[in-house]
């Protein structure tokens, strides 16, 4: 099983790349973000994912492990392949798709390419308790973490900020922070000191 692939760009398509390791190419299939980046002849590191079938072995590239990560995660949905998972990558942040996730909020997720209704549903039914909002690293990238707060802490913090006048996107910035284990009041106060500093 491939897990990792460290070597140089021999041959770009609009979908996937053939990375030279060595002598010996190997065809990835990168999300859309990573593959606007690739220079052939440039060297290149893919953390992977082979999808092994019958009648064929394919590998999915990804320039961090949380990337990787949030990819098994989403083929970890039932009705979600291994393409509608790498298309989803390539639309949303895993902190936009964890916070997301957190507050059940439908109307992003079914933002997403090949998501509807139903499939959103079961996203939030199978994810909620596996992820909370992300911690963003300085490479962006963030981590996954197991679910340390409660969707009803969350929830009930989010609308007590939201009726304060803060917007979604700056609740949503200060909770990625927020220590684990929190309560609705630690949320809140933490969020208040947060957004107070930087007000």
């Amino acid at each position: 099983m491939i897990g990792y692939l460290n070597g140089k760009i021999k041959f770009l398509a609009p979908e996937f790349c053939i990375v030279d390791v060595n002598g010996v190419g190997y065809k990835v299939y990168p999300d859309a973000a990573t593959r606007q980046d690739l220079q052939k002849d440039s060297p290149i590191e893919f953390f992977v994912y082979t999808a092994v079938r019958e009648d064929a072995i394919t590998l999915y590239g990804f320039k961090n492990p949380a990337a990787l990560e949030f990819f098994e995660l989403l083929l970890s949905v039932s009705g979600i392949g291994a393409k509608s998972a790498l298309a989803i990558v390539s639309k949303i942040s895993p902190a936009d798709f964890a916070a997301a996730v957190a507050r059940q909020n439908f109307a992003s997720l079914t933002r997403l390419p090949g998501i509807g209704k139903k499939s959103a549903e079961r996203i939030v039914l199978e994810l909620k308790d596996k992820i909370k909002p992300f911690s963003t690293g300085s490479d962006g990238a963030g981590d996954f973490v197991p679910a340390k707060i409660s969707t009803d802490a969350i929830s009930e913090a989010e609308d007590a900020l939201s009726a304060l006048g803060y917007t979604s996107a700056e609740i949503s910035s200060v909770f990625a922070k927020a220590p684990k284990n929190s309560t609705t009041e630690q949320l809140v106060k933490f969020a208040l000191k947060e957004l107070n500093r930087f007000g």
